[in-house]
């Protein structure tokens, strides 16, 4: 059996498993299940498959991976129950999508750069929204507002400045965010909570362009330093359990003292 007809089996069969959990008779904790009761499982599924990216654990990546993919099933059998469409109306759209969106490979285009490709890619999608009637919607309007803050700067910055709203450089992001550090600087010698605030979200998002101009995912960079944290406390937690102390009553020099020797033995590897 070939590897696409497994997939094609064992996909079937998941089906068949979540119709069987929300089935009458099936089990009560699905049944009970919404569209919006699920969401915070499809995030946290969505979380743990790029945990597990990060981290190089194929094996890991697989079982997440089949978790990530239930979440799908599982939206469309509740779908599918309320008569608004089924699993293989969705495999159908994204197969026809992606044939559609790919003339260069699927049909007589031509792109020859990952650039070209995506310039290809937006004029198809907008083509489409012209041919279904809808409305034209401003620049931004396709972004979604209930994306996590960081990922959503990421996709304003740059469908902004592939209208042409940019600066020319990374030094001209640079002086902003130094700008803006000056201002958050000011607004907290005002304490005026609501000033800071205000302050602090210029600061985060010129930053968020400035990793756009250095070529860095922010979300992956902060999320490597997160890790890289993680395991440096850790060595200073565990160096205060060694000497029989915890850290209300540790100084900040012993806990400095263990954080600059986590530094080293990391470099020593």
């Amino acid at each position: 059996m070939s590897e696409v007809s497994a997939a094609g089996r064992r996909f079937d069969q998941l089906v068949a498993i979540m119709a069987t959990l929300r089935a009458p008779g099936g089990c009560p904790w699905d049944r009970e299940q919404t569209f919006d009761s699920i969401k915070p499982y499809t995030l946290e599924e969505t979380y743990e498959v790029l945990d597990a990216i990060d981290h190089r654990d194929w094996r890991g990546l697989s079982e997440e991976l089949g978790d990530f993919l239930l979440q799908a099933v599982f939206y469309a059998q509740m779908a599918s129950e309320e008569g608004h469409f089924r699993i293989d109306d969705s495999l159908t759209a994204i197969c026809e999508k992606l044939i559609r969106r790919h003339p260069h490979v699927f049909g007589d285009g031509d792109a020859r750069t990952s650039g070209e490709v995506k310039v290809r890619w937006d004029e198809i999608k907008k083509r489409e929204k012209e041919e279904r009637g809808e409305s034209p919607q401003g620049l931004l309007d396709g972004i979604p507002r209930a994306m996590p803050a960081l990922v959503e700067a990421q996709q304003i910055s740059s469908k902004a400045a592939a209208a042409g709203f940019d600066w020319e450089n990374t030094s001209q992001v640079v002086e902003k965010m130094r700008e803006e550090i000056a201002e958050l600087e000011q607004a907290r010698a005002g304490s005026n909570a609501a000033e800071i605030e205000g302050e602090l979200g210029d600061l985060l998002f010129t930053i968020v362009n400035l990793a756009r101009f250095l070529k860095v995912d922010p979300e992956q960079a902060l999320r490597r330093t997160n890790a890289k944290f993680r395991t440096r406390f850790a060595h200073v937690e565990a160096g205060l359990t060694g000497r029989g102390k915890q850290f209300q009553d540790s100084s900040i020099e012993e806990m400095e003292a263990l954080w600059q020797e986590a530094k080293t033995l990391k470099r020593e590897r």
